[in-house]
Protein backbone atom coordinates (compact mmCIF):
# COMPACT_ATOMS: atom_id res chain seq x y z
CA UNK A 1 0.00 0.00 0.00
CA UNK A 2 1.42 3.56 -0.69
CA UNK A 3 2.70 5.33 1.92
CA UNK A 4 1.29 9.23 2.01
CA UNK A 5 4.26 10.92 0.58
CA UNK A 6 3.78 8.47 -2.63
CA UNK A 7 0.36 10.08 -2.69
CA UNK A 8 1.10 13.44 -2.47
CA UNK A 9 3.87 13.06 -5.32
CA UNK A 10 1.37 11.61 -7.57
CA UNK A 11 -1.34 13.82 -7.06
CA UNK A 12 1.57 16.92 -7.85
CA UNK A 13 2.04 14.49 -10.93
CA UNK A 14 -1.24 14.42 -12.11
CA UNK A 15 -1.64 18.12 -11.56
CA UNK A 16 1.62 18.89 -13.61
CA UNK A 17 0.30 16.76 -16.42
CA UNK A 18 -3.61 18.40 -16.17
CA UNK A 19 -1.62 22.22 -15.93
CA UNK A 20 0.12 20.75 -19.32
CA UNK A 21 -2.88 19.48 -21.34
CA UNK A 22 -4.74 22.69 -20.47
CA UNK A 23 -1.70 24.58 -21.70
CA UNK A 24 -1.62 22.23 -25.30
CA UNK A 25 -5.57 22.80 -25.79
CA UNK A 26 -4.78 26.27 -25.19
CA UNK A 27 -2.45 26.35 -27.86
CA UNK A 28 -4.00 24.16 -30.40
CA UNK A 29 -7.41 26.06 -30.28
CA UNK A 30 -5.42 29.35 -30.84
CA UNK A 31 -3.59 27.74 -34.33
CA UNK A 32 -7.21 26.33 -35.20
CA UNK A 33 -8.82 29.90 -34.76
CA UNK A 34 -6.06 31.10 -36.76
CA UNK A 35 -6.32 28.49 -39.75
CA UNK A 36 -10.33 29.53 -39.64
CA UNK A 37 -9.08 32.89 -40.63
CA UNK A 38 -6.54 32.26 -43.20
CA UNK A 39 -9.30 29.98 -45.01
CA UNK A 40 -11.88 32.73 -44.64
CA UNK A 41 -9.13 35.39 -45.62
CA UNK A 42 -8.62 33.03 -48.58
CA UNK A 43 -12.24 32.83 -49.86
CA UNK A 44 -11.83 35.89 -52.12
CA UNK A 45 -8.92 34.31 -54.03
CA UNK A 46 -10.88 30.99 -54.29
CA UNK A 47 -14.06 32.86 -56.16
CA UNK A 48 -11.72 34.97 -58.40
CA UNK A 49 -9.80 31.81 -59.17
CA UNK A 50 -13.23 30.00 -59.93
CA UNK A 51 -14.75 33.13 -62.19
CA UNK A 52 -11.95 33.04 -64.47
CA UNK A 53 -11.21 29.19 -64.73
CA UNK A 54 -14.82 29.27 -66.01
CA UNK A 55 -14.64 30.74 -68.80
CA UNK A 56 -11.76 28.37 -70.46
CA UNK A 57 -13.84 25.49 -68.82
CA UNK A 58 -16.88 27.11 -70.97
CA UNK A 59 -15.22 27.36 -73.99
CA UNK A 60 -14.96 23.59 -74.24
CA UNK A 61 -18.26 22.28 -75.69
CA UNK A 62 -17.69 24.65 -78.74
CA UNK A 63 -14.06 23.44 -80.49
CA UNK A 64 -12.06 25.66 -77.12
CA UNK A 65 -8.54 24.99 -76.95
CA UNK A 66 -6.48 21.73 -77.69
CA UNK A 67 -5.53 21.25 -74.00
CA UNK A 68 -8.63 21.76 -72.80
CA UNK A 69 -10.60 19.45 -75.02
CA UNK A 70 -8.40 16.95 -75.85
CA UNK A 71 -7.79 15.14 -79.15
CA UNK A 72 -10.80 12.71 -78.49
CA UNK A 73 -8.34 9.43 -78.06
CA UNK A 74 -7.13 8.61 -74.82
CA UNK A 75 -4.10 6.53 -75.64
CA UNK A 76 -1.43 8.80 -74.20
CA UNK A 77 -1.64 9.55 -70.43
CA UNK A 78 0.64 11.95 -69.05
CA UNK A 79 1.04 11.52 -65.19
CA UNK A 80 2.17 14.07 -62.85
CA UNK A 81 3.73 12.80 -59.66
CA UNK A 82 4.36 15.70 -57.55
CA UNK A 83 6.62 14.66 -54.33
CA UNK A 84 9.16 16.49 -52.26
CA UNK A 85 12.58 17.41 -52.58
CA UNK A 86 14.04 16.58 -48.88
CA UNK A 87 13.08 16.40 -45.10
CA UNK A 88 10.99 13.90 -43.16
CA UNK A 89 8.30 13.17 -45.65
CA UNK A 90 9.67 9.02 -46.04
CA UNK A 91 5.55 8.05 -45.66
CA UNK A 92 4.37 10.94 -47.58
CA UNK A 93 6.58 10.42 -50.43
CA UNK A 94 6.26 6.20 -50.68
CA UNK A 95 2.76 6.76 -50.80
CA UNK A 96 3.02 8.80 -53.42
CA UNK A 97 4.82 7.04 -55.87
CA UNK A 98 3.49 3.84 -54.60
CA UNK A 99 -0.08 4.53 -55.94
CA UNK A 100 2.06 6.10 -59.16
CA UNK A 101 3.65 2.60 -59.61
CA UNK A 102 0.07 1.12 -59.13
CA UNK A 103 -1.40 3.93 -62.34
CA UNK A 104 1.11 3.52 -64.71
CA UNK A 105 1.18 -0.55 -63.99
CA UNK A 106 -2.56 -0.19 -64.60
CA UNK A 107 -2.09 1.87 -68.21
CA UNK A 108 0.85 0.10 -69.37
CA UNK A 109 -1.71 -3.08 -68.88
CA UNK A 110 -4.48 -1.59 -71.17
CA UNK A 111 -1.90 -1.06 -73.56
CA UNK A 112 -1.42 2.82 -73.25
CA UNK A 113 1.21 5.00 -73.71
CA UNK A 114 2.48 6.93 -70.06
CA UNK A 115 4.64 9.98 -69.92
CA UNK A 116 5.80 10.66 -66.37
CA UNK A 117 6.36 14.09 -65.11
CA UNK A 118 8.06 14.49 -61.45
CA UNK A 119 7.97 17.41 -59.13
CA UNK A 120 10.12 17.00 -56.58
CA UNK A 121 13.84 15.38 -56.42
CA UNK A 122 12.38 12.23 -54.38
CA UNK A 123 9.65 10.71 -57.11
CA UNK A 124 12.02 10.91 -59.71
CA UNK A 125 14.68 9.43 -58.06
CA UNK A 126 12.18 5.93 -56.90
CA UNK A 127 10.68 6.09 -60.25
CA UNK A 128 13.78 6.59 -62.57
CA UNK A 129 14.70 3.29 -61.78
CA UNK A 130 11.59 1.40 -63.42
CA UNK A 131 10.38 4.13 -65.85
CA UNK A 132 13.36 5.96 -67.29
CA UNK A 133 11.93 5.39 -70.86
CA UNK A 134 8.78 7.00 -69.96
CA UNK A 135 10.35 10.25 -68.13
CA UNK A 136 9.47 13.21 -69.89
CA UNK A 137 10.96 15.95 -67.64
CA UNK A 138 11.15 17.16 -64.11
CA UNK A 139 10.45 20.24 -62.28
CA UNK A 140 13.05 21.51 -59.37
CA UNK A 141 11.55 23.45 -56.71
Amino acid sequence: MPNLKDLKTRIDSVKSTRKITQAMQMVAAAKLRRAEEAAGAARPYAEQFNAVMAGPAGSVGDGGPKLLTGTGSDQTHLLVVMTSERGLCGGFNSQIVRQARVDIARLLGEGKTVKILTIGKKGREQLRRDYDAHMVDHVDL
